[in-house]
């Protein structure tokens, strides 16, 4: 069950958009229903930090996919699942290369449409988890010193404390008092801990 998890449906049908309401609804979730791509833009989009849209492809006025392409501009993270009755190949392949969770054919079955919702859910509960691990590491190589950050991209390099020290001129004492506040700033538990999370440094271009 999805309880107080909030889905946006975006449908010119008023017919389909009661009928998904009460289905999603039954099935737990929260549902605000907009009759066209510019209502939504009007009192929906600003700052939403949560949810996932269910959007039809071919609306009165604005497209899914236009509407689709304003949220990217505006730097929207809402997981996109499209619904239409008027699919083809290209538009599905356009509208996922954009970022869209799933494209559904109406008509589709509710067994479809809930799995396809927990899909686009768990894809925004990782997307978050990784957005807010990334502004933690930011965060913690503010932290480090010039040196610090020296001798961490050694440490995870696999150099030893020793060699470490002969390498820097420093006894291996200094190192050691460097390797610990390193470990310290940067939350790592253990050595494979400081190498994982400097890899994700890398991998977000923090390094």
């Amino acid at each position: 069950m999805g309880i107080n998890r909030i889905i946006y449906l975006v449908d010119d049908d008023e017919a389909v958009c009661h009928a998904l309401t009460v289905f999603l609804q039954a099935s737990g979730y929260r549902v605000e229903t907009f009759s066209c791509a510019e209502n939504f833009l009007t009192f929906a989009a600003e700052g939403l930090v949560e949810g996932v849209m269910l959007l039809d492809q071919r609306m009165t006025g604005l497209t899914g996919l236009e509407l689709q392409e304003v949220l990217t501009e505006r730097g929207s993270e809402l997981p996109i699942i499209f619904i239409t009755g008027h699919g083809d190949v290209r538009m599905s392949v356009k509208a996922v290369k954009a970022g869209a969770i799933d494209f559904l054919e109406k008509p589709f079955s509710n067994q479809e449409l809930l799995a396809s919702i927990r899909e686009a859910f768990s894809y925004a509960d990782q997307y978050k988890k990784d957005r807010d691990c990334i502004l933690e590491l930011r965060k913690s190589l503010a932290n480090l010193t010039a040196r610090e950050h020296e001798v961490m991209r050694h440490v995870v390099a696999g150099i030893s404390n020793r060699s470490l020290a002969e390498l820097l001129g420093v006894s291996d004492r200094t190192v050691e008092v460097h390797r610990s506040r390193v470990m310290k700033k940067m939350g790592a538990a253990s050595l494979p801990d400081l190498v994982r999370k400097y890899a994700l440094c890398q991998q977000a271009g923090l390094e």
